[in-house]
């Protein structure tokens, strides 16, 4: 039995909370295609590694 990698996913609220931006900050990320996002129903999910990609880019 082979153990997968569970990949974890974040709300737009929760990204925002993290990053300690507001909600529709993290929202324009998402329409300009910044910050990947996979959408399910009416809301937005944002899998932890597209998020540090796009904090890795950040970088000044």
């Amino acid at each position: 039995m082979d153990k997968r990698e569970v990949e974890e996913f974040y709300t737009i609220r929760e990204v925002a909370d993290i990053l300690k931006v507001a909600y529709l900050t993290v929202y324009r990320w998402v329409q300009a295609r910044k910050l990947q996002a996979f959408k399910i129903g009416k809301q937005y999910r944002i899998n932890k590694a597209e998020l540090d990609k796009f904090i890795q880019k950040q970088k000044v």
